[in-house]
């Protein structure tokens, strides 16, 4: 198959190259870049050749290399009530996603090789994007023992989490980090103190006080912030600081950086976009971990993405059931599903008021992933794979729960008004997704 996307505007950070080009696909790679290719000729190229071929007018939309998450929960195994790997996938194409990364939280958790060849089988199986699982560090994330990471990594695991808590005896952690280290495998680190956090269901403050909720306070965060980072410089491990949401915690990351240590970091769009101010009722659709923070928090936030401290705009889609998310957030679970909202929320709340250029966007969102993972994605180059998407930045519309791909609906920003709209994601080559529809195996 040939493809000639024309008259769009590109965006490619990693070859320096902004502005209207024609491009044209064949088969799983990037072929040619250039000014005003030519149809006919394109034509003639593909009935040379034996081939179809296929012509997108991307005019008034912009062409990116496809998005990177490094924060996905897919569910399975062991959870498919709340999302399978199947939906997942959908719902990232959707989002313009073209590489996810799996958490290992699941049941069985993926501390194993064959938990890990397991995700990849059923993702393969899928056949939309690209899955790469991320293991536990300890085994079963009880936090006594370190995986063998070797193992895992041999069976196709691209990073290490405890996601969804973190290990908390730190003498464990460092043996862990020190393999990290030695096999040079970042560990994606979720930051909470979780004696520190007790019961805590949103954020600590007037909020929490007036729904009579117990509040988590900054400092659940900031201290294992602080503290991985100080192991990581002690064992030299790759750091990634998962979901950001306080003001000290960029901080901290800001001085890390300065001072030479291996850290990156990520911060969420309901983070940069919603405060605890914004919590209407007591719903928990508005209970993530880590909660929504206060307005001075958000907003230094959006500084440490605007100054490049974040390095990385990541979902922590985490899917649940309604009936799990109809109950008080006193005991319902943490989370919210993000992948088919983060690119209109990223348009809408970071792009079209001047906060983050396009280019920032497309690095925080492509390259910058990219590159944590040691991944040859993130990139539109001659020879690259053809992950790309192309997008409507400027289409209005209404956010609705309702049209996810995803099973789960558990959302604050349903009813919202939004601008960005994904039109077209490419995988390998493959057509994936256009507006409203899925393609599995690239039938289309």
């Amino acid at each position: 198959m040939l493809t000639l996307i024309k008259n769009g505007y590109l965006i490619d950070p990693a070859s320096d190259r902004e502005g209207f080009f024609d491009l044209v696909i064949e088969d799983d790679r990037i072929k040619r870049v250039d000014k005003d290719i030519d149809e006919d000729r394109l034509k003639e190229e593909a009935a040379a050749a034996g081939k179809e071929h296929r012509i997108i007018d991307a005019k008034g939309r912009y062409v990116m290399p496809g998005f990177i998450d490094l924060h996905v929960h897919l569910r399975e195994p062991g959870y498919e009530y709340k999302e399978t790997i199947d939906s997942g996938c959908r719902a990232a194409a959707a989002g313009g996603f073209t590489t996810i990364c799996a958490m290992p939280n699941t049941k069985p958790v993926a501390d194993s090789p064959e938990v890990i060849r397991l995700v990849l089988e059923r993702a393969g199986r899928a056949g939309l994007v690209n899955v790469l699982p991320v293991a536990a560090i300890t085994i079963n994330q009880e936090g006594k023992e370190p995986v063998n990471i070797k193992e895992l990594i041999e069976a196709g695991a691209c990073a290490l989490s405890e996601d969804g808590k973190s290990v908390m005896d730190s003498a464990i952690y460092v043996r862990a980090m020190l393999e990290a280290a030695k096999y040079d495998i970042a560990i994606f680190a979720h930051c909470e103190d979780k004696s520190l956090a007790g019961d805590g269901a949103i954020n600590a403050g007037k909020k929490a006080e007036e729904l009579g909720l117990a509040g988590i306070s900054n400092a659940v965060e900031d201290l294992i912030v602080a503290r991985d980072i100080l192991l990581a410089r002690q064992t030299g491990a790759r750091l990634h600081i998962c979901h950001c949401s306080t003001k000290d915690s960029a901080g901290i990351i800001a001085l890390a950086k300065q001072s030479g240590i291996k850290v990156t970091a990520e911060v969420c769009p309901h983070h940069f976009t919603l405060s605890d101010e914004d919590i209407p009722a007591d719903d928990a659709n508005y209970k993530m971990n880590p909660p929504l923070r206060s307005r001075e928090d958000v907003r230094a936030l959006c500084d440490a993405l605007k100054n490049d401290i974040i390095d990385v705009i990541a979902t922590d889609h985490a899917p649940h059931s309604a009936e799990e998310k109809a109950i008080s957030c006193r005991t319902a679970p943490f989370g919210i599903v993000g992948l088919e909202t983060a690119f209109a929320l990223v348009m809408s709340e970071l792009v079209k008021p001047g906060i983050l250029t396009l280019r920032q966007m497309v690095e925080k969102m492509s390259l910058n992933p990219a590159k944590i993972l040691k991944i040859d994605r993130g990139c539109i180059k001659e020879g690259s794979i053809a992950d790309l998407v192309i997008a409507d930045p400027d289409v209005e519309y209404t956010i609705d729960k309702n049209s996810f791909y995803s099973k789960g609906r558990n959302t604050p920003f349903h009813g919202r008004r939004v601008c960005g709209r994904i039109d077209y994601t490419f995988v390998g080559g493959r057509l994936v997704y256009e507006s409203c529809r899925c393609h599995k195996q690239g039938k289309l």
